[in-house]
């Protein structure tokens, strides 16, 4: 299904990274397998290079890349190696993150920027390299990485929260984009066995969790059949399914504001494909009238 497509996977020295990065391989793609570097290591001892190492003991075709998913430059360093060693690029797995947890007032603005630079604008730095590829070639898929965090929030993980949910408006608009010229982008909310979930796991929860259980999903939305365009996926345990955001009837306001606020509810409710399209439904009923206190 990728055999010879060329893919860049960012966190892929470990936990999902490194099951993506195996899955692709074994599937047949090229694959830049990127881990940043940590202080005093050689190449033998990074996680990136034991990653490619185990690759190609299993036959596989990989390249390790050592760049920080933070540095600015990262996403253009990281096309121009896949583009130098393969001669091409396919896709992309924005997999790298970290995450702090604490209590919002004890966040300071270091902490939350560093949580941000790798979590949101290593994704963003990567696709926005790979995008102008794509569109001379008529082709690319991306696969970024979000969370049950920033689809619904969670105590103790602000900014990774925020992070994670910027990442599905990216994911949203670039796909609105790219649509035209057969680029998929998708967002990938992943529940597995990890470091940084392990602490919470018990062992039977660890064993239902491995993180290969999520590298087929990803494999597909890589992968030219993929149809599914804008979509948040979560996956885990070998099970999958599709998340939305919907907009619930809509309901005159009455005098007492309140009483109407504190009616509105998500039952019959929509989901839109773009901004535009919920502001045309909003729009649209307004003209048509109402019937009774709802809209729909």
């Amino acid at each position: 299904m990728l055999k010879d497509h060329v893919v860049i996977v960012t966190g892929a020295g470990k936990g999902l990274g490194k099951a993506y990065a195996l899955h692709l391989a074994a599937a047949g793609a090229k694959v830049v397998v990127n881990n940043r570097r940590h202080p005093g290591e050689d190449d033998s001892e990074t996680s990136a290079m034991q990653t490619v190492d185990e690759i190609r003991r299993r036959g596989g075709i990989a390249q390790p890349n050592y760049l920080d998913v933070s540095d600015a430059q990262s996403g253009s360093k990281l096309v121009e190696h896949a583009l130098l060693a393969f001669g091409n690029l396919h896709a992309i797995v924005a997999n790298a993150g970290v995450e702090s947890i604490g209590r919002f007032e004890t966040l300071d603005n270091e902490t939350f920027s560093n949580i941000f630079n790798t979590s949101f604008f290593g994704a963003l730095h990567l696709v926005q390299a790979a995008w102008g590829h794509w569109l001379t070639a008529g082709y690319g898929r991306a696969v970024l990485t979000t969370s049950g965090a920033g689809l619904y929030g969670n105590h103790g993980q602000t900014a990774y929260s925020a992070a994670k949910a910027a990442i599905i408006g990216l994911v949203k608009s670039l796909a609105l984009e790219g649509a035209s010229k057969n680029i998929r982008v998708n967002a990938i909310a992943p529940y597995a066995a990890t470091a940084m979930t392990n602490p919470f796991l018990s062992d039977e929860g660890k064993r239902l969790l491995g993180a290969e259980k999520v590298a087929p999903v990803v494999q597909y939305l890589l992968s030219p059949a993929c149809s599914l365009t804008g979509d948040v996926v979560v996956a885990g345990g070998g099970v999958a399914r599709r998340a939305a955001f919907f907009e619930g009837p809509l309901l005159t306001l009455e005098d007492e504001v309140s009483q109407t606020i504190a009616a509105l509810s998500l039952e019959q409710g929509h989901s839109f494909n773009s901004a535009s399209a919920s502001f045309e439904h909003l729009y649209n009923t307004l003209i048509e009238g109402i019937d009774g206190n709802t809209f729909e």
